[in-house]
């Protein structure tokens, strides 16, 4: 049995658009009809619902639908389907599956995703990712009636057959970055009280909550996610030094979490792990590595076991292991989980239906099909959906690919979006060697990093392409032909700000206006100046403390700053008001002292705007 090396021995919008909606579909999510015949498959930047033949493997049909489609659900009657539109001004689409076409549309919230109806098909729940709440949608009113707080960024949701309970997979950490814990959370829903009565706190360093399913028996919550083991130098990639990918089991009936499995192998990687689903007999959980381009085929019965027997203090493996060091164990899955390769680029939502299990395959505009019965051969294909499957990938779209795709990485353990989701930042404190060891940042967002050198938190390297070679070498511990690193460069030029969820039909707030005036008279738009918020200099504002006392850092853009927290260097301030008062010994990063509680709330609100 074979352990994570430990300290003591040294260890868009769903998906950033980097293509134009005419040239790629990228397939992102997909649900089955209620007699599985069919698939009903979200094209994201395709802007389509696809409809596919399951028998005989091809698109029958194609519904053309104005918003970027990030989740699909099917009615309990399936006569209907509700597709999220992830935008910031998000819609529900109300589709006839049988008149081929949208018959309605429901406002939501900022960029909705993962659809969820109850069992007697009267509510729908959504998850408006950047309002940071899940939507409650009454289908006979057509409306939503009702939004939940979560913690941040929902992403994925799932709910126990009975419809009692939905559990919400948060995407990224809130809080601050500098303690010695960092995490996302699983917010659990009651549906009847509407609102959470329970958060299920994930092993420390989880982060990138893709997926969430619950089990047929209503029993067992399954969530997928990063493992990262941030509060260890950079220094190596063997054994998941850096980023392991996981899988965290939660008790419905506690409402906690029983333990993590990683579904990594000893000597590689299955990065980013994505959708997930149980077969309907309860036998298999599957699980799409949107990284690595394969499946992993868990025994559910055997997994239970396992843990246990670990419960007990048994051996497993030959081992005796203690339940906390179950998400250590890169071998826990030996011998019960079957890894298959599927022949397309990126799968990431996944559905099972009998013996087989469907992805969508986002970087090859293809549905992945591949046998899970262990006693059939796996039998992996893939079923174009349009005609871009085979058509060579424009730079842009290339370099999406490469900056998502981990077998450009060391035996396969993290992508470039393992630690930037969406070319933006993971929220963890990261100790990388080009500014020395023992002194980790905070990771940043590669929004308009290429516009606005130097980067890095201390401007150690001279431009964004310096840091992209840097990060291939050093954190992807791998050498790569130039034209890759050109590529990847492509692709984070194009990348575009989202409208700041402060916004207000597109207009700031009178609170925000006021805090437009209060920006220039405190003196932050000296270095957060013209178009793009920054002067692209460095300044010692009094932020520093320990070995980075009194050194300078670059000016940030606040491009997207609503989106980035935690703030500082080392992501010790939870909030921008954090920044604005608790952290600005004497003025040194604008003249705040004076203002009044009402004017920093104002002022904040502007930069939340940006």
């Amino acid at each position: 049995m074979v352990r994570l090396q430990t300290a003591a021995c040294l260890t868009l919008a769903c998906v950033a658009a980097g293509a134009s909606a005419a040239e790629y579909l990228s397939p992102l999510a997909l649900t089955a009809s209620k007699d599985a015949k069919h698939l009903y498959v979200a094209a994201y930047t395709g802007k389509q619902l696809i409809v596919v033949d399951v028998a005989g493997g091809k698109v029958v049909s194609t519904i053309s639908l104005p918003d970027r489609p990030s989740g699909v659900a099917i009615s309990p009657d399936g006569s209907k389907l509700y597709v999220t539109g992830a935008e910031p001004s998000g819609r529900v689409h109300v589709v006839e599956p049988g008149a081929g076409k949208c018959t309605g549309q429901i406002a939501v919230g900022h960029t909705p995703t993962a659809p969820v109806i109850t069992p007697d098909g009267k509510i729908l729940f959504v998850c408006n990712r950047f309002n940071n709440n899940v939507g409650v949608v009454d289908l006979a009113a057509g409306k939503q009636v009702a939004t939940i707080p979560v913690a941040r960024e929902p992403f994925a949701a799932a709910m126990t057959p009975d419809g009692k309970l939905l559990f919400v997979a948060n995407h990224l950490p809130a809080g601050p970055a500098d303690g010695a814990y960092t995490a996302s959370v699983v917010s659990v829903i009651d549906t009847t009280a509407r609102k959470v009565v329970a958060t299920v706190e994930l092993p420390n360093g989880s982060v990138d909550l893709q997926g969430v399913c619950v089990s047929p028996d209503g029993k067992v919550a399954y969530v997928t996610h990063i493992l990262a083991r941030y509060q260890l130098p950079t220094t190596q990639l063997e054994r998941g030094w850096m980023n392991t990918n996981a899988v965290t089991i939660i008790d419905v009936a506690a409402k906690k979490r029983v333990t993590t499995v990683l579904v990594d192998e000893v000597d590689r990687g299955a990065a980013n792990p994505w959708g997930l689903a149980c077969s309907a007999d309860g036998k298999y959980l599957c699980l799409a590595q949107a990284g690595t381009h394969d499946v992993s085929v868990i025994d559910r019965a055997a997994l239970h076991e396992r843990l246990a027997k670990v419960a007990r203090g048994e051996k497993v493996l030959n081992v005796t292991i203690p339940l906390e060091e179950v998400p250590n164990e890169l071998s826990f899955l030996a011998g019960i989980r079957r890894r298959l390769a599927l022949p397309g680029k990126g799968p990431r939502g996944l559905v099972v239906l009998g013996d087989k299990a469907y992805a969508a395959q986002y970087f090859s505009d293809s549905i992945g099909v591949v046998t899970i019965d262990a006693n059939k051969r796996p039998d992996a294909r893939s079923l174009a959906l349009g005609k871009t499957a085979s058509e060579p990938p424009s730079a842009v779209r290339l370099g999406e690919q490469y900056f998502n795709d981990a077998s450009l990485c060391f035996q396969n353990w993290q992508s470039c979006a393992s630690c930037h989701p969406d070319g933006r930042a993971d929220g963890l404190n990261w100790d990388l060697m080009n500014d020395g060891l023992g002194n980790p940042k905070n990771t940043k967002s590669m929004l308009l990093s290429h516009q606005t050198p130097p980067v890095m938190m201390m401007g150690v390297r001279d431009r964004a392409e310096t840091a992209v070679r840097a990060g291939i070498r050093h954190i992807q511990f791998a050498v790569r032909p130039e034209q890759d690193a050109v590529a990847i460069d492509t692709y984070l030029k194009s990348l575009t700000p989202v409208p700041s969820p402060y916004l207000a039909g597109g207009q700031m707030s009178e609170a925000a206006r006021r805090g437009e005036q209060l920006f220039k008279q405190v003196g932050c738009a000296m270095c957060h100046a013209g178009p793009l918020y920054t002067d692209m200099k460095k300044y010692d504002v009094g932020t520093g403390k320990g070995r980075e006392k009194d050194q300078e850092f670059d000016t940030p853009t606040l491009i997207e700053v609503w989106r980035t927290a935690p703030y500082l260097y080392d992501g010790r301030a939870a909030a921008i008001k954090d920044v604005l008062t608790k952290f600005n010994t004497k003025d040194r990063h604008g003249a705040t002292s004076g203002l009044t509680q009402e004017q920093i709330g104002d002022l904040a609100e502007y930069v939340l705007t940006r």
